[in-house]
């Protein structure tokens, strides 16, 4: 059965793009820390991040260097921070949250934002690889 993710790579569930490529996607976290945090997958379904082989993992890296550009760029934050906790979803994947302080990262505290306000960081946040 596919995951989640899968689900969303292939249309099935909708989600609001960032970035993507032929290995990758990228979109917005629907729960999220911080307004921009956007969650990066292989398009290859395989569980555990650190599973992923040596040279895709780098690449994702590569990618999620590229997604995070655009988020300090939008949102303007100090730094974009890496989180690899993957107990969610089986299926591997890196959270980028913009953060000003490291009191920005509280997992009890994850905010509600509508759909349409999802709608506009995500358009943003693509209109900034533009540039």
């Amino acid at each position: 059965m596919p995951s989640l993710f899968t689900r969303i790579i292939q249309g099935e569930i909708p989600s609001h793009r960032v970035a993507e490529s032929e290995e990758f996607y990228a979109f917005l976290d629907i729960a999220p820390l911080q307004m921009g945090h956007t969650l990066v997958i292989p398009r290859l379904e395989e569980d555990y991040l650190f599973d992923l082989e040596d040279e895709l993992l780098g690449r994702m890296m590569i990618f999620a260097k590229q997604v995070a550009a655009q988020i300090k760029a939008v949102t303007q934050c100090r730094k974009v921070a890496v989180l690899a906790l993957g107990l969610e979803v089986n299926h591997a994947h890196i959270h980028l949250v913009p953060i000003n302080t490291e009191g920005d990262i509280d997992l009890k505290k994850k905010l509600q934002p509508s759909q349409d306000e999802l709608a506009d960081m995500a358009a943003r946040l693509r209109a900034a690889a533009l540039v």
